[in-house]
C-alpha cells in the first residue's frame, strides 16, 4: 500500500488552542502547558484513509506578531490549512482574515480552491462571544467547512482534523486521477486509430 505524506499548517491567533487541538489529536489527551509556541513545532502521525496510509506532518504555529513573518516560511509546500480561533475571544475570530489572506499570497501556487477548514475552539466554556451563526456564515462565504471544537473535552477534535486530511487527500490525487484519465484516453484513441487502419487494409 502506498504511502501519501501531507503537510497540514495550523494558523490563528495567540491562545486560541492550536497547540491544545494538536495534542489531542495526537495523543488523545488535553495539553496544558501554556507556554507560547516559538516559531513552529511539528508532531507527526501516521493513519489509514481510504485504503491508503497517510503520514502527517502537522505544522504547529506561534499566534504573536512577532513571529509572523517566521511563521510564512512554513507554509510553503503544505496540503491543507487549519485557521483556528476562540469562541469567546472576538479579536482572534476578526483575525482569521489576516491568517487566510496571509496563508494564500504566500503559498505556492496560489489556488482557489486549497483546502481549509475553519475551527472555532473552547466551546467548553460558556462565556462566548462568537456565535455559532456569525463563524458559519463567515465559512459560508468563503466555501470553507466550520467545526466547533473543545481542545479540552475532546469534543470534535479527530472529526475536524480528518475533515481536512479527507478534502487534502482529494486534492493530492489530483494530480494523479488527471494522469491516469488521460493515459486511458490517449490509449483508447491509438486503439482505435489502429482498428481503423486494420480495417481499411482488409
Amino acid at each position: 500500500m502506498k504511502t501519501v505524506d501531507l503537510k497540514i499548517v495550523i494558523l490563528g491567533a495567540l491562545g486560541v488552542g492550536k497547540t491544545s487541538l494538536l495534542y489531542q489529536y495526537i495523543h488523545n489527551k488535553f495539553y496544558e502547558d501554556y507556554r507560547t509556541t516559538l516559531g513552529a513545532s511539528v508532531l507527526t502521525k501516521t493513519i489509514t484513509i481510504r485504503n491508503k496510509t497517510i503520514k502527517l506532518q502537522i505544522w504547529d504555529t506561534g499566534g504573536q506578531e512577532r513571529f509572523r513573518s517566521i511563521v510564512s516560511t512554513y507554509y510553503k509546500g503544505s496540503d491543507g490549512c487549519i485557521l483556528a480561533f476562540d469562541v469567546t475571544d472576538t479579536d482572534s475570530f476578526e483575525a482569521l482574515d489576516y491568517w487566510k489572506k496571509d496563508f494564500q499570497e504566500k503559498i505556492i501556487p496560489k489556488d482557489a480552491s486549497y483546502p481549509f477548514v475553519v475551527l472555532g475552539n473552547k466551546i467548553d466554556i460558556p462565556d462566548r462571544q462568537v456565535s455559532f451563526r456569525q463563524a458559519s456564515d463567515w465559512c459560508e462565504q468563503r466555501s470553507i467547512p466550520y467545526l466547533e471544537v473543545s481542545a479540552r473535552d475532546n469534543i470534535n477534535v479527530q472529526l475536524a482534523f480528518e475533515t481536512l486530511i479527507q478534502n487534502a487527500l482529494v486534492k493530492y490525487m489530483e494530480p494523479t486521477e488527471s494522469y491516469l484519465t488521460e493515459s486511458i484516453k490517449l490509449k483508447s484513441e491509438k486503439d482505435d486509430r489502429k482498428h481503423k487502419k486494420k480495417k481499411k487494409c482488409c
